[in-house]
């Protein structure tokens, strides 16, 4: 049976999501954060790197959410949470499917590292930290966070969907960027059509599902 190597408030959340949209039957591995929020070294006997997400099948081990989502459409979908091969749907499936993590992620990532460096620094040397975190956050991140923020909400002004009027597994691929930027870099009544979408994703009973079995999730702190 499939496995997933499941840590705490973590991007396997999502494939969790995913499994239960599918009906998929599957089992959980948990994982707990160490104080320092670092995955524990016990994930590193399932793959050498030790991240989350991470499945297993059988003699199959699948890393990073992407290829995680599209092994499992491929292998239990049957034509489900996918457009058809060869629309423009499909192609925007695709686009989504990488763009997730590819472009979303590591402004948002930016921003909580920035955020946290000041809190985290030696005392004497907090103000120099703060200056430069600042500098950083102002000057770059929260301008490319502000780009992508409005790249989201003229595309869901097309459809209702990333893809396009269904869902699909891209928009489980796309919920963790943009609850992340609604915890850390705020998607506010600029961005109706964002803010309808997670609501959306939100009432999802299989979402609801997939909380209820992975336990508490603050992605504001993933």
């Amino acid at each position: 049976m499939l496995t997933v190597h499941h840590l705490n408030n973590s991007r396997s959340q999502r494939v969790l999501w995913l499994l239960e949209e599918l009906g998929t039957p599957y089992e959980i591995k948990r994982y707990q954060r160490q104080p320092n929020m670092m995955a524990p070294q016990e994930l590193r006997a399932v793959h050498p790197l030790g991240k989350s997400p991470v499945i297993t099948d059988g003699p199959n081990t699948v890393a990073e959410s992407g290829a995680i989502i599209e092994y499992i459409v491929s292998t239990y979908g049957d034509g489900r949470l996918i457009p058809p091969a060869g629309t423009p749907e499909r192609l925007r499936y695709t686009y989504w499917l990488h763009y997730a993590e590819g472009s979303a992620m590591p402004p948002l990532l930016m921003k909580l590292l920035f955020t946290m460096m000041p809190k985290r620094a030696p005392a004497l040397m907090r103000p120099l930290v703060k200056a430069v975190a600042k500098a950083a956050l102002t000057g770059f991140v929260d301008p490319q966070l502000e780009l992508h923020k409005n790249y989201w909400e003229s595309e869901l002004a097309k459809s209702e969907y990333f893809a396009g009027p269904e869902f699909t597994a891209a928009d489980i691929q796309m919920s963790f960027p943009l609850e992340a930027a609604s915890s850390r870099g705020g998607l506010d009544q600029r961005y109706p059509k964002a803010q309808a979408w997670l609501a959306k994703i939100h009432a999802r009973p299989a979402y609801q599902r997939a909380l209820e079995k992975g336990g508490p999730y603050e992605i504001g702190k993933a």
